[in-house]
């Protein structure tokens, strides 16, 4: 009878809605049972496991079941009076006992006993507290209840408490403890309510949406609902409105065994988003922490908390269901049915669980042996009519509690909080270094401006005081003259008289007397000191003169403190312009790992191998060329326009390790770029490149130049320049020396890129680059070998071309030095780039007349044969085709073991 039910969906259909209490008299029930007496609160890890991996009982992921028991309703009380409850409840034991009849019983273990005076709070904390701890901490978790109708599983999961706050139930209580634990800057919250009524998924916020497709993940098996409407979630009051807004539009209807029955599985899903920062301390070489290192790990944790509102099973004699409600009834049974036998297939280990017979099965495949941990309470009556209904679904809680899930968190590398923090710390250092130089230069002017006034005030001192003394000296001077000129003045009369007197005694034929000739001699000696003084004076002050004016005699302290500062301030500059160039060099490996791993996520993994140096790819050239395509500038151009390729050359000697790393680094990024490649080899790239694999025995700097000389050889201009700086001998000798595969890797990319130039033929043959090629195959690494078997065909296709020219007329240089039989042997090799490389070596060897025989007795032949027919593509084989038909040595072979090409 369709009058018989209320449809929130449906405008055709008339009846009460669905309101918010339990099933059979909700009065009693939120008076008598659910607010009973309170109780206790166990230890969540005692009672229902804790967010370990391992539950209390040791058994990983298992499915935690409770059990809740309903109390009598008035008309229970009425109809049962005479009879006694056909459970029995053991809380303290965690057992529960069954009666069969008055003297016998089957008792049942659960995780968890709830009587019915259990509170809605305990009922939260040993059911879903649990799984709402593991969500926070990144784990997916499910609450599930499941029982027969009108024994309250919408009063333990969806009950709102808007007249009484006790009785929230699990769906409120459990985002209150996620919104109390996130952050909203940097955590975020959504949620989606549907229902899955008559196997079709409708959107409980949305009402028009109302056939929602599945879309599950072929690799993960993950089931997802793309479809449903999302609703991102700030507090509790908009959440509250949301569950109202969900139960208005849920599909309900009355049955004998239910006034307000749920006709459809109620699902509401909170997807939980958080940024975690994992700390790592990296290390230097002295064991110190090294301040270039990263010390975060960025990580995005997404879980998924699902609470499930099963429908109530039910039996159509019991519950008078017809018409319209006989269809829904029919759905419920099968969905609930094809649940239980999921559940008995995983707790019997059953090789195949039927888990696509059901919507509801599918949706609920992470919950059950899946990755999530998993909570279910089963709700049942105490009415003996009932037994049998109550027998069922305590079987179905103890067949679930044998289920073992999984339990994985879901972490994800941050990339873009990482490169965004980075660039913050670049553009902090930057900002500092350029405080620092002009406040070094303002310190410099300072000093510069300091040093030149002192210097002026010293010289002018200097100058005053010489002329002090010059003026003294030139009074001195002249007053010694006056007093020389006095005494001659005062002595004048006396000469006069001596003259006359000298005069008559030389007429008188005498001469002067003693003592005058003393008292003369005396003056003159006098006379002939004082002007000897003079001019010791004056040579002294001249030479003082001369000390003051030199520059920077007077402030040489003052001087040799200001070269000190300018040079601590240059090695300051000089190692913050190297974390700039680290800190960039990060900032790319970065972006291009994140570009890696996209491309990856894009085309579903990588399906063949990565082969790091394909027939006309390098490694470095992927990344370049898809941000070239995009538009976008590449990060490498960036760094190469910022810094200069000067700086960055000259970073490959520093003394730190680390730098000369990153330095390798760049340049080999630069170098994957064909615009590059030329201003690289003009300033001397090539050069630095081949001084470090000559040089450093570390295996990073190796294994990063032998790739950028790589990316090099790849243009032909290049590839003689590199044969004329000995670059052949070099990686000759390095690939002999390494056992890295990653370094083989880039030698092997190297000498292949060099074997396909013709000219370098017996270049190659003669420093030992053709067979330190084939000594490659050792590594037995599937990327080493790759490259050694592009290398052997672009050899073995310029011996060809060579050959048809009429410029080579001998054996093949790969089978003098011993390659045909690698080749013969990996012509058919699993990994397709060695095959279809090792493939056109043959065929290219084969089109040489003098090269027939050795293969015919090497067994050449019959690869050749092979890949005429069967080789997977058309020109390979049209080639091996031609071969065989064109050669008269090959054609007779064939004639004789009577094969038809």
């Amino acid at each position: 009878m369709a009058s018989n039910g209320a449809y929130r969906n449906s405008g055709s259909h008339r009846g009460s809605f669905k309101v918010d209490r339990p099933p059979h008299a909700a009065s009693n029930l939120r008076t008598s049972s659910f607010k009973a007496r309170p109780s206790i609160r166990r230890s969540t890890s005692a009672s229902f496991g804790s967010n370990a991996n391992k539950d209390a009982d040791g058994v990983p992921g298992r499915v935690r079941v409770a059990v809740r028991l309903r109390p009598r309703n008035a008309e229970e009380r009425l109809a049962d009076a005479d009879f006694a409850d056909c459970v029995e409840l053991q809380p303290e034991l965690k057992r529960l006992k069954l009666r069969k009849n008055n003297w016998d019983s089957d008792t049942y273990e659960f995780d968890e006993v709830l009587t019915e005076s259990a509170s809605q709070k305990r009922v939260y904390e040993v059911v879903a507290k649990p799984v709402v701890e593991s969500v926070l901490d990144g784990y997916n978790g499910t609450v599930m209840a499941y029982g027969q109708t009108g024994t309250g599983k919408t009063f333990t999961l969806g009950r709102l408490g808007d007249e009484d706050t006790s009785d929230r139930g699990i769906m409120v209580r459990a985002m209150e403890d996620i919104l109390a634990d996130v952050s909203p800057e940097t955590d975020s919250i959504s949620v989606s309510y549907l229902q899955l009524y008559m196997e079709t998924l409708q959107d409980l916020l949305d009402p028009a949406n109302d056939n929602i497709p599945f879309v599950e993940d072929p690799k993960t098996g993950d089931v997802s609902v793309p479809g449903a409407t999302v609703v991102e979630i700030r507090n509790q009051s908009s959440f509250l409105e949301l569950l109202r807004v969900g139960e208005a539009h849920r599909v309900a209807a009355n049955t004998k065994l239910n006034t307000e029955s749920s006709r459809s599985h109620a699902i509401l899903m909170v997807h939980v988003k958080r940024s975690v920062v994992r700390e790592e301390v990296l290390s230097n070489e002295e064991g110190e922490p090294s301040e270039l290192g990263r010390p975060f790990r960025p990580l995005i944790r997404k879980s998924k908390l699902v609470v499930v509102d099963l429908a109530g099973s039910e039996r159509i004699h019991k519950s008078g269901s017809e018409g319209h409600l006989l269809e829904e009834a029919k759905y419920i049974n099968l969905s609930l049915s094809a649940l239980g036998k999921c559940i008995n297939a995983l707790a019997e280990n059953s090789a195949h669980v039927p888990i696509r017979d059901s919507k509801l099965t599918r949706l609920l495949r992470d919950s059950f042996g899946g990755s999530a941990r998993t909570s279910l309470i089963v709700t049942i009556g105490p009415s003996p009519r009932h037994r049998g209904e109550t027998s069922s679904t305590i079987l179905f809680g103890q067949r679930a509690m044998k289920v073992e899930n999984m339990l994985k968190i879901k972490e994800e590398f941050d990339y873009k909080s990482l490169s965004r923090k980075l660039e913050v710390q670049l553009d902090k250092l930057i900002a500092e270094n350029e405080r620092q130089q002009k406040a070094f230069e303002d310190e410099l002017e300072k000093i510069h401006l300091e040093a030149q006034n002192r210097i002026s005030e010293a010289e002018r001192n200097f100058a005053d005081a010489l002329e002090k003394e010059s003026k003294k000296c030139q009074l001195d001077y002249m007053e010694t003259v006056k007093k020389l000129e006095e005494k001659l003045v005062l002595n004048q009369p006396k000469i006069d008289h001596d003259d006359s007197v000298r005069d008559k005694r030389s007429g008188q034929g005498g001469c002067f007397s003693a003592a005058e000739e003393v008292e003369v001699k005396k003056l003159l000696e006098n006379e002939a000191n004082l002007r000897k003084a003079a001019e010791e004076e004056v040579s002294r002050l001249r030479h003082q003169l001369e000390l003051y004016r030199q520059p920077n005699v007077g402030d040489e302290p003052d001087t040799v403190k200001l070269t000190k500062l300018m040079e601590e301030e240059a090695l300051q500059k000089k190692k913050i312009e190297e974390e700039v160039i680290i800190l960039r060099s990060q900032l790319l490996q970065l972006t291009l790992e994140a570009e890696q791993m996209r491309r990856c996520l894009d085309r579903g993994g990588a399906e063949n191998g990565f082969s790091a140096y394909d027939a006309s790819m390098s490694p470095f050239r992927h990344s370049q060329l898809k941000e070239t395509k995009s538009g976008h500038k590449p990060s490498v151009a960036t760094l190469f326009e910022q810094v200069g390729l000067q700086k960055i050359l000259s970073l490959l000697d520093s003394e730190d390790a680390n730098v000369r790393i990153h330095a390798v680094k760049v340049l080999a990024n630069l170098a994957a770029e064909e615009s590059n490649q030329k201003r690289i080899v003009e300033s001397g790239g090539l050069i630095s490149l081949l001084m470090l694999l000559r040089s450093y025995e570390d295996e990073t700097v190796r294994r990063v130049a032998a790739g950028a000389i790589a990316n090099l050889a790849m243009n032909e201009a290049n590839q003689e320049r590199i044969m004329a700086e000995g670059g052949i001998s070099l990686l000759s000798l390095t690939a002999n020396a390494a056992e890295d595969p990653q370094t083989l890797r880039m030698v092997a990319g190297a000498i292949a890129n060099l074997c396909g130039n013709e000219k370098l033929q017996m270049k190659l043959r003669s420093e030992g680059g053709l067979k330190a090629l084939l000594g490659m195959v050792r590594c037995g690494h599937p990327d080493v070998l790759s490259q050694v078997a592009r290398g052997v065909a672009n050899f073995a296709k310029c011996e060809s071309r060579a050959a048809s020219h009429g410029t080579n007329s001998g054996r093949s240089l790969l089978i003098e030095d011993g390659g045909l039989p690698w080749i013969i042997q990996n012509a058919n090799n699993e990994v397709a780039p060695i095959r279809r490389h090792i493939e056109l070596a043959l065929c290219h060897l084969a089109q040489h007349e003098v090269n027939a025989k050795e293969m015919i007795s090497g067994g050449a032949l019959w690869e050749l044969i092979r890949i005429s027919r069967d080789c997977s593509r058309e020109d390979i084989r049209n080639l091996a085709r031609r071969t065989l038909t064109s050669s008269p040595v090959f054609r007779s072979e064939m004639r004789r073991l009577r094969i038809e090409c």
